[in-house]
């Protein structure tokens, strides 16, 4: 009873605090008599989350990365034959598919491990969670007595887990009220690209920006929508750790906006939260053509086409353009043609009425409203 109440304890507190995960870990290990404790979380594109013991980090750091674990069979496998309680590797593999484990060769018996033990379950966000242990080479397999022992601390991990998800989810909807104390429109994005939670200022951007099946968002610009999924899929694949701004027109008379995706960093341990970036909006400037900073900044823009970009801000043509930072017209119109990837915009009046923040004409009618 000492053991169970001690980790129960350790459990909840790693739920406040993703710090302590990885000691949490640790001591599974240690009052368990494992070699190893692992937990980590697996979503719908297969990306993995997780916490481990020191001894066995390099190589989850590798599976992670492996296309193998796209293969794993385990997890569903034991939720599918042992949904309430932990098991051996050996009870939920056929001996067939024991010897054929690639995961077990290439991965935890290079490491010094052989035994595995473990229970799989799924939390409310669809998410599934794994707790596996293994034991040394030399050792014998996981007991009776262990996996009693595990399956007494079982409910405690569960509503723990359940814990850190549910904290996640108010975090997104706090960081999205800190933003609305300034003013800005913001969602917090999840792993799906879906908005997890969005305040009014973003809800009153509709439909410019609104939500739509399976909560993902859905902009007003087809430009803006590809820039954004592109963006996410960099982000998914954590490629693109900086800031991007995507810029978005407008067909009915609005200023154009502009989105800013900004990444929250978190460590590795942090295995339960579901929140990716941050959107926030902003209004294009009213008054003259941006600084080349700002151009710089907001699109990634390199000092060559932000100049470029600079005069066609003011309505100078690249022709004009070309002549007074004295290259060729060529020249020019090649960083025009990289500006207007970078920003979205598909005509050069558009990329004019995005740069220097007037409003869009109304579509479908001349200067009278005809």
């Amino acid at each position: 009873m000492k053991t169970e109440s001690t980790l129960a304890d350790r459990l909840y507190e790693a739920a406040l605090v993703p710090d302590l995960w990885t000691d949490t870990c640790e001591r599974i290990a240690a009052e368990i008599g494992s070699s190893t404790a692992s937990i980590f979380t697996v979503d719908a594109h297969g990306t993995h989350r997780y916490v481990t013991s020191s001894n066995f980090a390099e190589a989850f750091a590798q599976f992670v990365e492996s296309e193998q674990r796209l293969t794993n069979i385990k997890p569903l496998r034991a939720m599918q034959r042992f949904p309430f309680s932990f098991a051996r590797d050996s009870d939920i593999l056929t001996k067939e598919e024991y010897a054929q484990d690639t995961i077990r060769t290439d991965f935890i018996e290079p490491h010094g491990m052989q035994w595995e033990a473990g229970w799989a379950f799924q939390e409310p966000t669809g998410h599934v969670i794994v707790i596996t242990l293994m034991r040394a080479k030399g050792l014998t397999h996981f007991s009776d007595d262990q996996l009693g022992l595990l399956n007494a601390l079982k409910p405690d991990l569960a509503r723990a887990a359940y814990m850190s998800s549910r904290l996640a989810f108010n975090e997104a909807r706090s960081m999205t009220e800190a933003l609305s104390m300034l003013g800005l429109p913001a969602a917090v994005i999840g792993d799906d690209g879906q908005a997890i939670a969005m305040n009014p200022e973003m809800e009153h951007l509709s439909p410019r920006i609104r939500t739509g099946a399976a909560n993902r968002l859905v902009f007003e610009s087809n430009g803006a929508s590809i820039l954004f999924n592109e963006a996410i899929e960099r982000y998914r694949a954590q490629a693109a750790p900086t800031v991007q701004s995507l810029p978005m027109m407008s067909r009915n008379g609005a200023p154009p906006i502009i989105l800013h995706l900004l990444p929250i960093r978190r460590a590795a341990r942090d295995i339960f939260s579901r929140s990716m970036a941050v959107l926030a909006v902003t209004e294009v400037g009213k008054v003259g053509p941006p600084d080349m900073r700002v151009l710089c900044g907001l699109f990634d823009l390199t000092p060559a086409e932000a100049r470029v970009a600079r005069g066609i801000a003011l309505a100078q043509t690249p022709e004009t353009i070309a002549a007074s930072l004295g290259v060729s017209v060529e020249t020019t119109r090649s960083h025009l043609k990289r500006i207007m990837q970078k920003t979205g915009t598909t005509r050069q009046a558009e990329l004019v009425l995005l740069l220097s923040g007037l409003s869009a004409p109304i579509f479908g009618g001349g200067a009278n409203g005809e």
